[in-house]
């Protein structure tokens, strides 16, 4: 392993692919990537000399909330800090862009075995359920 080099704000959608195909299935398509890329508020990437291994994403509004979203290291490079770092340094950006003096709810979804490793960090999990629904998007006309 070589030094890690970290990026911020310049993680490439066949970056993310490729980081997401490393630990799930069935990635997003290229575009749908690029677009969800464009409108991310802040992306962290890690590499190790060219190759991306690591990478998170935070989506918000600035005000009142952010969530944070894929978070991933590659399999063989988890348990050695990297993720913390990058959870702390979104939450770093969170509190230099917000509204001094003001609470910002910061969100994630997290699988069940990997819940322990954001209660380290301070966060804890509510009696909301998270719900989701896949709406497909329809062709231009």
């Amino acid at each position: 392993m070589k030094k890690l080099r970290v990026k911020r704000n310049a993680l490439k959608a066949p970056e993310f692919i490729l980081l997401w195909r490393s630990v799930w299935s069935n990635p997003p398509t290229l575009a749908q990537t690029e677009l969800a890329l464009e409108h991310s508020v802040y992306t962290l990437s890690v590499f190790d000399g060219e190759k991306p291994v690591a990478m998170a994403r935070m989506i918000g509004d600035f005000g009142l909330c952010y969530y944070i979203k894929d978070v991933v290291v590659r399999p063989e490079y988890q348990n050695k800090g990297i993720g913390k770092m990058m959870v702390g340094d979104m939450l770093r950006f969170i509190r230099k862009n917000g509204i001094p003096d003001t609470d910002i709810m910061v969100e994630l979804c997290a699988l069940p075995e990997v819940a322990p490793f954001y209660d380290e960090l301070g966060f804890t999990s509510d009696d909301g359920q998270r719900m989701k629904l896949k709406c497909r998007a329809e062709a231009n006309q």
